[in-house]
C-alpha cells in the first residue's frame, strides 16, 4: 500500500512492505518512506529530517543547474555503438572481460553492473548526456569487473581516469532533471 503525504513542505510517499528495517530514499528529488507494516512515518523523518533537508537542498540545486545545461543528441544506433566500444576499451584497459552489455530505460540509476555474470546494463537516457560524462558512466560501471564495491580501491581506480569525478554526482543530477524535462516536451 503507498500513500502520499508531506513533511517540512516535501512531499513523500510511503511504502508498507516486508522489510526487515525501515528506510528513506530520496532520488532524482522524491522522497519515499519504505516501511515494514504497522510503522509510523513520523519517527523515520524526525529521524533523518537533517539528512532529507540537505537533499533536498542539493536536488534544488541541481534542478537549478538544470535549466542551463544542453544534452546531447545521438541516436539509438550511435548511443549504442558508442557504449560498445567504451565497454570493449575499458575491458581492456583493466584486464576485465563483459559476457553481455544491454539497455533499458531505468528510474533511479544511470547503469549497472552484475559481476558474478559479467553483465552490464546502461540506462538508456545516458545517450543523452555529454562524452565525458558518459565515458565516466561506462568506466564506473566496467571498473566493477574489476572491484565490486564502491570502496577506497574501487574510487582510486576511477580517479585515476578522472580526476574530476567527485563533481560528477551534481552534474549528472542536474543532467536528470534536463533530460526528465526533454522527455516531457516531447522530444
Amino acid at each position: 500500500m503507498e500513500m502520499k503525504m508531506e513533511f517540512n513542505g516535501i512531499e513523500y510517499e510511503v511504502s508498507y512492505r516486508r522489510v526487515r528495517y525501515a528506510r528513506v530514499e530520496l532520488k532524482t528529488g522524491k522522497l519515499f518512506l519504505v516501511l515494514p507494516p504497522g510503522n509510523d512515518p513520523q519517527a523515520l523523518l524526525e529521524k533523518h529530517k537533517n539528512w532529507i533537508s540537505k537533499k533536498k537542498k542539493f536536488f534544488e540545486e541541481c534542478r537549478s543547474d538544470s535549466a542551463g545545461k544542453q544534452i546531447s543528441i545521438r541516436t539509438e544506433a550511435e548511443f549504442r555503438g558508442l557504449v560498445l566500444s567504451l565497454v570493449s576499451r575499458f575491458a581492456l584497459e583493466l584486464g576485465v572481460t563483459v559476457n553481455k552489455v544491454s539497455f533499458r530505460k531505468m528510474k533511479t540509476k544511470w547503469g549497472a553492473c552484475f559481476p558474478a555474470k559479467r553483465n552490464i546494463t546502461f540506462n538508456s537516457t545516458v545517450r543523452y548526456l555529454p562524452d565525458r560524462l558518459l565515458e565516466y558512466i561506462v568506466f564506473h560501471e566496467v571498473a566493477h569487473l574489476w572491484e565490486r564495491n564502491h570502496n577506497r580501491r574501487f574510487w582510486n581506480l576511477i580517479a585515476e581516469k578522472f580526476n574530476d569525478y567527485r563533481g560528477f554526482k551534481k552534474e549528472l543530477a542536474s543532467y536528470l532533471f534536463r533530460i526528465r524535462e526533454h522527455d516531457a516536451e516531447g522530444k
